[in-house]
């Protein structure tokens, strides 16, 4: 063999060597498979675990946000034309309020028996249990039509509430488990995507569907066709869920969750998952400047038809686009964050000029609220939605850099659990406040807690544990090509 030959074969062998292990890294997008196997060990380093990215990813996350849009639609159906139900079925505002706030008082003590069935059980699971209780809670609904059955819409609103628990933790392990490390963030987003646009339905539909008439018979007929619709939706996405809906790709996206696929599940322990987190000072901070930022939105949410009425009487409809408004503007926001994030990585830095952005929109909505425009209102809350719903996504793929390999449903949860508990205070506290002293003063409550929330984001620190997970695979596979390539020049050199 001649030394040509030689160096030839040597530098195919390299190439083919590098293309080899970079595919473990780089998965294309669709069903190229990346290696079935497992690399020889070499010099005693081992070899990356095959990766793969499958086209079925995007209809997973894109069914997952559809049942996240029916639930979430039904937390706000009743609280956006919370005068028509108060006429409905005789009862004060803050029973309706009520509507609203279950979803919030449920999520607390479901979130860590459920969050166990998560890392127990799987995504399938969890799907499957949360299309059913949802689709459950949408036909109890359809039989309350009829003002004596309050109680009846109640338990109806309560499985959906239910539902809800097995639903707000899920985008940020959806993408995890089906998704790349350059799109995970992206795909959270459109998790989250799904939930925000149920809920601008749920501002925008409601006071079309429903008018605020005063014959109770017509308005009996206008409620039912809005629950039976919902019911039918529900009814689809459930039958959906079972014929479609996978547990998890054959292979892992990522080095980092193949690694986390190697944990044995007897050495789990969920107890100790959370006290883990618990001690995890940067993710404690997370979890309270979530819940006020978060908290906030949901107080704003159930109580928009009220401040709405009481500057401009008669505009409920309005008042629902005004929240539509607020919601879309957050859709758009929380996609940009999420491709801005896949981007740059500048997972703080994002996320507290967010959080600032979101006191700012909060003080310029309060100080216009009362004057008399409401073109100024759709702008002003428009520009509060962009930043304050975008924050959603930003708050979940933040908390699982900070808590890797920790299970991404269990810190998902305790971020929900704190939005859950700093919701109902603000809520009654806001409503409270209207009532007394008007919707000024009810603003300015949350502007308070949300300039707080933004001097703790400030002193969060950017622990990225996932992003360094991932950093770490890749530079083992350049070590491992670099052996390659010395072994072949070796090889030729000996020849």
């Amino acid at each position: 063999m001649s030394e040509k030959q030689g160096l030839g074969d040597t530098k195919l062998n390299e190439d083919q060597t590098k293309t080899d292990l970079e595919n473990h890294v780089k998965p294309e997008a669709g069903d190229a498979v990346q290696r079935a196997d497992g690399q020889s060990q070499l010099d005693g380093h081992e070899a990356p675990r095959p990766t793969r990215l499958y086209k079925r990813r995007w209809m997973i996350v894109l069914l997952f946000s559809s049942y996240s849009l029916c639930n979430s639609f039904q937390w706000i159906q009743y609280g956006i034309i919370n005068n028509i139900f108060m006429k409905f079925y005789n009862v004060d505002a803050f029973t309706i309020d009520w509507m609203s706030m279950i979803y919030m008082l449920t999520y607390i003590p479901f979130i860590f028996p459920v969050t166990w069935l998560l890392d127990k059980k799987g995504l399938r699971v969890i799907a499957l249990v949360a299309t059913a209780l949802n689709c459950a809670g949408t036909w109890i609904k359809v039989a309350s039509v009829r003002p004596n059955l309050f109680p009846v819409t109640f338990l109806g609103q309560f499985c959906c509430s239910f539902a809800q628990v097995f639903i707000l933790g899920m985008p940020s392990r959806i993408a995890s488990v089906w998704f790349g490390s350059e799109e995970v963030s992206t795909a959270c987003s459109i998790g989250v995507f799904g939930n925000q646009l149920g809920i601008a339905i749920g501002f925008l539909v409601p006071p079309i569907l429903v008018p605020n008439v005063d014959d109770m018979d017509e308005l009996a007929h206008h409620i039912s066709i809005m629950f039976y619709i919902t019911a039918g939706v529900a009814t689809l996405l459930f039958i959906l869920v079972v014929f479609v809906f996978q547990e998890r790709p054959k292979l892992p996206p990522t080095q980092a969750q193949a690694t986390a696929r190697t944990i044995p599940p007897e050495q789990y322990s969920y107890t100790a998952s959370i006290l883990r987190l618990l001690r995890n000072r940067p993710f404690i901070l997370l979890i309270i400047t979530y819940g006020l930022n978060v908290g906030c939105f949901y107080a704003l949410g159930t109580l928009l038809n009220r401040m709405i009425i009481d500057h401009y009487p008669g505009e409920e409809v309005n008042a629902g686009r005004i929240g539509l408004t607020i919601v879309i503007a957050g859709m758009v926001g929380s996609l940009i964050c999420g491709i801005w994030l896949d981007k740059t990585k500048t997972y703080k830095q994002t996320t507290l000029a967010v959080y600032f952005m979101s006191l700012v929109g909060m003080i310029v909505y309060a100080a216009t609220l009362s004057l008399g425009h409401l073109w100024v209102v759709f702008i002003t809350a428009g520009s509060l939605g962009f930043f304050m719903t975008g924050y959603l996504p930003l708050g979940f793929e933040f908390a699982v850099e900070l808590t890797y390999p920790e299970s991404e449903g269990t810190s998902s949860g305790l971020l929900n659990c704190s939005a859950q508990v700093f919701g109902i205070i603000f809520t009654i506290c806001q409503g409270k406040i209207i009532d007394h002293f008007g919707t000024l003063a009810g603003n300015i409550f949350l502007c308070v807690f949300l300039l707080i929330g933004t001097i703790m984001t400030g002193l969060i620190k950017a622990d990225l544990r996932r992003q360094n997970a991932n950093m770490l695979a890749k530079a083992a596979v350049s070590v491992k090509v670099c052996l390659f390539v010395c072994w072949g020049y070796t090889k030729t050199w000996w020849w």
